[in-house]
């Protein structure tokens, strides 16, 4: 096994200092798929960049079978964009768009190559969707008239990533359970992981990295079938939501990268050896059961509710404090409730909202996985 580290330069500073993120790759034995994963593309979501680290471990104890591209602290300029002890690296200051929601597909491609290759081997599909998809993110970062920062590191980013076929992106919530976002076609395979809380998402892409790496292939393979050709979807990509943000438990990270190594090793990325995990009742919904919840009026939140337990209709979420109101004889709290089960994934992470901020992010219509 060999192991390489450069850095890949992903855009300039105004003073004209290259801006660069660290690169490790693992050269498999050539016997098994490659994959990529990265972290930390959200400023202030470090717990993926502790997974990483326990992931090296496993990788220089048991070689992996096929390629293995890590890139931790994948986005250097959200890492550094603070505000005194918060980090703000979710969105870009200077255009104000999602670090990541700039990745890149032309679904026309798609149709091209199903209406040209409908006999073609899956090798020679394969080979075409990555060149074609090359060619996409070349052009676009060729353009006269330039790109965006953000797409200058999310395209670059998605380069290294086309070479994989698995691709796994790891995030964090603001205050979170741990979830995992889970292509529908690899229901399946989800468990695998061990994340307590599962989304299941369709093949639409949105500019996330997890869409930018599955959707071509299962909407090729969509297409195909309409055909009357069987073609599996050839890449895997999975988002995976580690906790919170601002926070590093590099001891709890050792448990979700045995869970991406249990994955691993399923897919015949890692070669088989004795893996210990923790058995844990695990609960999913639908991408359109992936609900927010909105503050009905603005105050001060005390947070109720567990992360990741079942909440039944009329038991409070929270209590919403208006200390306007002392010594008014006004309304000084009210509870928060909803009609139905939920299971909280998500809060917002200040105690201080307005009417309408998003409060929540619960599963409803849950069903295990």
């Amino acid at each position: 096994m060999t192991v390489t580290t450069h850095s890949l330069v992903v855009g300039q500073q105004a003073t004209g200092t290259d801006i660069t993120v660290p690169v490790i790759r693992f050269s498999g034995q050539g016997t098994g798929p490659s994959t990529y994963i990265q972290a930390n593309v959200h400023g202030a979501e470090v717990q993926g960049n502790a997974v990483i680290h326990h992931l090296v471990q496993v990788f220089k104890k048991h070689p992996p079978l096929g390629d293995v591209v890590l890139v931790p602290m994948a986005n250097p300029l959200g890492i550094n964009q603070k505000s005194g002890e918060f980090t703000l690296g979710r969105f870009d200051p200077v255009s104000g768009e999602n670090w990541n929601r700039q990745y890149h597909f032309d679904p026309s491609l798609v149709q091209h190559l199903a209406q040209t290759m409908t006999q073609a081997s899956e090798l020679e599909l394969a080979q075409a969707m990555r060149e074609g998809i090359q060619a996409q993110l070349d052009t676009k970062l060729a353009s006269p008239f330039g790109v965006k920062s953000g797409q200058h590191l999310a395209l670059r980013l998605q380069k290294m990533a086309l070479e994989a076929d698995i691709v796994l992106d790891l995030h964090t919530g603001p205050i979170s359970a741990r979830h995992l976002y889970v292509p529908e076609y690899a229901r399946e395979r989800a468990h695998l992981f061990n994340i307590p809380l599962n989304i299941l998402i369709p093949s639409d892409f949105a500019g996330a990295m997890d869409e930018a790496s599955f959707s071509p292939w299962w909407q090729l393979s969509e297409a195909m079938a309409q055909r009357g050709r069987e073609l599996p979807v050839l890449v895997d990509a999975f988002t995976l939501e580690l906790g919170s943000q601002e926070y590093l438990n590099v001891e709890d990270a050792y448990w979700d990268a045995l869970g991406i190594a249990r994955y691993l090793q399923h897919r015949r990325v890692l070669p088989k050896f004795e893996l210990s995990l923790p058995k844990i009742t695990q609960h999913a919904c639908q991408l359109a059961d992936y609900r927010a919840v909105y503050s009905p009026c603005g105050g001060q939140i005390e947070y109720l509710a567990s992360l990741g337990q079942p909440v039944d209709p009329g038991q409070p979420l929270a209590r919403i404090w208006h200390f306007d109101a002392l010594m008014t004889g006004k309304r000084e709290s009210r509870d928060l409730t909803l009609p139905e089960t939920v299971i909280p994934v998500l809060h917002f992470a200040s105690a201080s909202v307005r009417q309408g901020t998003e409060l929540f992010k619960v599963l409803s219509n849950t069903f295990l996985l």
